[in-house]
């Protein structure tokens, strides 16, 4: 395996590049939380079964998913600038038909043109935030995992004050948003497309370390059952914690979002935090107090009263998402010159799996309870024990 660093002259840290990507990609999550947080207006009005809701999740992920690791594949050989700009128009084609849409398949077909949306999005906006970092990689990518975790906070807060009192219509507003962020994108290809040209003619140092491709493929397999866990976690969150807290503590739908947006909150936190820590003390130690470290507070949270709840779900939300940005950092070291790939791979099929679970969960929930759902998730964590399998950083840093 080799390891394919930047060109011999480490380039500057573009800060207006990074903070121009990581709004759009606030933007983007924001469009995309509004799924999740209409999900109580979509089942007074269609008169919609767990299951369906479950389902509207999964046509967004599992097209996300299935799309995402062929984009990263093709954009590592034939790099795609305005591509992100095209990903946002999907996204904003999508709100069109969850705001006017009259039929569940109308429905269904909005969730899947925003979950194409985040396909294109994705990876190639990853790849942006790495080439702009000047080298802080954990920087970079958690200053881009926040913009998205603080737009899926802010979401279930505009379903709350916006939509909910003005209706599903009231949706089509957030297009607003789209057309700013093609218009910011179309300007960060266009930094793309000159990085690209400028960076042609530079070598690239090559430094070859001592891990086995059989070594490399078992920690690429870990991380990705780490995320894959950790997503079906938090999907659980974003598609039913809003039924939850409504059936335990009878709260109003209002209340729930606020409820929800706590928790998304505490997430964009974890995010921001989970990069810088892991530049400090390295991506593997992030890894470890994040997966393990909320497994107590899950196994909690399903039998607390409501302002403990609260406490926990904040908690929970900082400590899950720490090790996101850690785990994209780690795995570019691992498999460099394949950040396309890599991207789609972790963006993708981990999410789409996590909509398969989220889908599975909403039969659950039919049959045994939401409260149910609760119980068997937390103990998801346990999971982060494959942890000791994935190789130290000095084994990663070690050169043949």
């Amino acid at each position: 395996m080799t390891n394919a660093s930047t060109a011999v002259d480490k380039p500057n840290t573009a800060y207006l590049v990074i903070l121009a990507i990581s709004l759009c990609h606030l933007l983007n999550d924001v469009m995309q939380s509004l799924i999740s947080s209409i999900y109580p207006l979509l089942q007074a009005e269609f008169a919609l079964d767990f299951w369906q809701i479950g389902l509207l999740t999964f046509a967004f992920q599992v097209t996300a998913s299935l799309l995402q690791p062929v984009v990263g594949v093709y954009t590592d050989k034939r790099p795609l600038p305005q591509s992100l700009t095209i990903g946002m128009g999907s996204t904003l084609i999508g709100l069109v038909f969850l705001a006017l849409g009259g039929s569940y398949p109308m429905l269904l077909t909005g969730a899947m043109l925003i979950g194409i949306g985040s396909a294109v999005f994705h990876p190639e906006a990853s790849r942006v935030a790495r080439l702009a970092s000047g080298g802080r990689f954990g920087m970079a990518q958690s200053l881009f995992q926040t913009g998205g975790n603080t737009g899926s906070a802010i979401g279930p807060l505009l379903a709350a004050f916006i939509v909910v009192p003005l209706g599903r219509p009231s949706v089509l507003w957030f297009s607003a948003l789209a057309l700013l962020g093609m218009a910011i994108l179309w300007q960060v290809g266009r930094w793309y497309d000159r990085y690209r040209r400028a960076s042609a003619g530079r070598k690239l140092s090559i430094k070859t370390h001592t891990l086995t491709r059989r070594r490399v493929s078992i920690a690429i397999f870990v991380l990705i059952l780490l995320t894959f866990t950790k997503n079906i976690y938090t999907a659980g969150f974003t598609s039913y914690y809003t039924f939850f807290v409504i059936e335990r503590f009878g709260l109003s739908a209002q209340q729930s979002q606020l409820m929800l947006f706590a928790f998304l909150a505490a997430m964009a936190l974890g995010v921001m935090l989970g990069g810088p820590v892991g530049d400090r003390f390295g991506p593997l130690f992030v890894i470890w107090i994040s997966v393990l470290g909320v497994l107590p507070f899950s196994l909690w949270l399903p039998y607390a009263n409501l302002p403990t709840t609260i406490a926990l779900s904040v908690v929970i939300g900082v400590l899950i998402s720490a090790s996101f940005p850690a785990i994209l950092v780690y795995v570019h070291e691992l498999v460099p010159g394949r950040i396309g790939l890599m991207n789609g791979m972790f963006f993708g099929f981990a999410f789409g799996m996590a909509g398969v679970a989220a889908a599975v969960l909403g039969v659950l929930a039919d049959y045994k309870g939401i409260a149910f759902v609760y119980q068997i998730s937390s103990y998801l964590p346990f999971l982060g024990l494959l942890t000791i399998l994935l190789p130290r950083q000095a084994e990663i840093d070690d050169v043949a």
